[in-house]
């Protein structure tokens, strides 16, 4: 996943994020009671402060809580159609979504907090 991954990458996550998930497999088998040590493993990202900090040194006033396109902007990537409709592709996005663009663009938001979420990020509830 090329664009998830960069958005991943300039938020932090790099191998942090990747590193504990590889062991943990082994971990399990290792210890098989021992699930808890496998969670405390992944590192939290604080998003919300990185991208609040991103936002404030920004030019341009950008609602990355909603809006995909500020979102990508804010973290420097390309925000065009082609390049969200390439991240929605990445995602798995329902055909019926790609369909429209606003649809997809929606989806997409949700989708991409959520995976950071997934990943250790501290993305608030109301955002997800």
């Amino acid at each position: 996943m090329g664009i998830f991954n960069n958005i991943l990458a300039k938020l932090g996550f790099g191998d942090e994020a990747a590193t504990p998930a590889a062991p943990a497999p082994e971990a399990a088998v290792v210890e098989t009671a021992a699930a808890a040590p496998v969670v405390q493993a992944i590192t939290v990202v604080d998003v919300v402060a990185k991208l609040e900090a991103l936002a404030a040194a920004h030019a341009e006033k950008l609602n990355w809580k909603v809006s995909i396109v500020d979102l990508m902007k804010l973290l420097g990537l390309e925000s065009s159609l082609g390049a969200r409709k390439e991240l929605a592709a990445e995602l798995a996005c329902p055909a019926e979504k790609m369909a429209d663009s606003a649809q997809m663009n929606m989806w997409l938001h949700k989708t991409v907090l959520q995976k950071l979420a997934d990943n250790g990020g501290n993305i608030p509830a109301d955002l997800l």
